[in-house]
């Protein structure tokens, strides 16, 4: 008789207790699965999004707040800073290039972010629509900006104040959509990118062609952060700088001059990134070892319902002997079994597990903004299906020896 088939038989003959075990196990399998993805995705996503930013220059508070506003864009601003005193620190010799960020206002929870063309440069960024914002009021749409809101070139929205819904809406100005992102599972892909002068001007009576008004064409000296505004300007803000050293010496002299020399502070993408990595670690061990009791509850119960069947079978199992069947096939088929169960679990828990990220993904906003994708795959998927099969056989070894030593004649002879 095939082993395969054989084995099928026995967990048919006992279809609550084989879903029970194959759903336990798959219970573990998902949650180990489900914390996989998140964690890479989300180590891959914050690695590439801090990419290339050496610095954060902001306003003085919580020096993770200023990293997770600035660059990851999922909490408020510290403050604003002065334009002027921003300037004094992008001319530093050990700077360099310095990307000012003007936040304030938003459209549907998804921001508007003031900056310079550098800025999507530093991501690669290529358009797939339209051109880039030129002029104020005119805005270029993140790839899954554009999807949600339904947005083309040529669209007109007015933003909201805040960072959240249910601010007050700034009516009389309407931004202009000129251009559209090419998705690259970046942080652009949620943002909505204009100049820091239309964050000005939403906010300000006072335009930057009023300010330069004031000042003749000989002595106009522009802004090393945005060049249409005159330098040395103390009544313009921005939100914060995005630093690149100019030398590995900055990386030791620049914190400390903008910390001690002035009224805002520094922040380390690099620091704040590995320590928020090891905040979201104490968690995740807390899931993981749930997950872990799971599968050794499985495990158990997958040993004991073994052990119990090999009770009730020895008499099938004399018989198969005396019918020819070899001590080894019987000890396979037994370890056979044990790892059709958990075979079956893993690849059920890495199913349900994709399945889970796909829902999170569609049906959570927050988690759709993330760009975390349930259809990706990883090589440490393989080793849970392989540990899976491997655990099995260690469950049902016990039982195999069993099965092996099986005495014929006392077995008949009892029966």
């Amino acid at each position: 008789m095939n082993s395969l088939f054989l084995v099928w038989s026995y967990l048919k003959s006992k279809p609550l207790n084989t879903v029970l075990n194959i759903v336990l196990l798959a219970l573990g399998i998902a949650v180990i699965t489900v914390l996989l993805l998140f964690n890479k995705q989300l180590e891959e996503k914050i690695t590439s999004n801090a990419k290339g930013i050496d610095l954060v220059v902001g306003a003085k508070g919580s020096p993770m707040q200023l990293i997770l506003c600035n660059i990851f864009h999922i909490d408020f601003p510290t403050g604003n800073i002065n334009l002027n005193e921003a300037e004094r620190i992008a001319r530093n010799r050990l700077v360099k290039n310095a990307i000012p960020l003007a936040l304030g206002d938003s459209y549907r929870e998804f921001r508007i972010i003031g900056t310079t063309k550098d800025y999507p440069e530093l991501y690669h960024a290529e358009l797939a629509q339209g051109d880039w914002w030129k002029n104020e009021m005119e805005v270029t749409l993140g790839a899954n900006v554009a999807a949600r809101l339904k947005f083309s070139v040529g669209d007109s929205f007015e933003s909201t104040h805040g960072l959240t819904q249910g601010g007050h809406a700034h009516e009389e100005q309407k931004f202009v959509v000129k251009g559209i992102l090419k998705c690259a599972n970046t942080i652009l892909d949620n943002l909505i990118l204009t100049s820091v002068e239309s964050i000005w001007h939403v906010h300000n009576t006072h335009t930057v062609e009023d300010s330069v008004s004031d000042e003749s064409p000989i002595s106009f000296v522009p802004s090393k952060l945005v060049p249409s505004h005159p330098a040395g300007d103390s009544t313009k803000e921005v939100t914060s700088l995005l630093l690149q050293y100019r030398s590995p010496m900055a990386a030791i002299q620049l914190p400390r001059i903008v910390n001690g020399q002035s009224s805002m502070q520094a922040a380390s993408p690099a620091f704040e990134t590995a320590r928020l990595f090891s905040i979201m670690g104490v968690g995740v061990d807390i899931l993981l070892g749930f997950a872990y009791v799971l599968v050794l509850i499985s495990s158990i119960s997958i040993f004991i319902a073994l052990y119990n069947s090999l009770k009730e079978r020895r008499y099938d199992l004399a018989i198969m002997r005396s019918m020819g069947a070899s001590r080894g096939k019987l000890f396979l088929s037994v370890l056979l079994e044990g790892s059709t169960f958990t075979f079956l679990g893993s690849v059920f828990g890495l199913v349900l597990a994709h399945g889970i990220v796909v829902l999170m993904s569609v049906l959570v906003s927050e988690a759709g903004k993330t760009g975390i994708s349930g259809i990706v795959f990883y090589a440490e998927e393989w080793i849970i299906l392989t540990g899976s099969l491997v655990l099995g056989i260690i469950c049902a070894f016990i039982p195999a020896v069993q099965a092996y030593r099986t005495d014929i004649s006392k077995v008949l002879a009892g029966n």
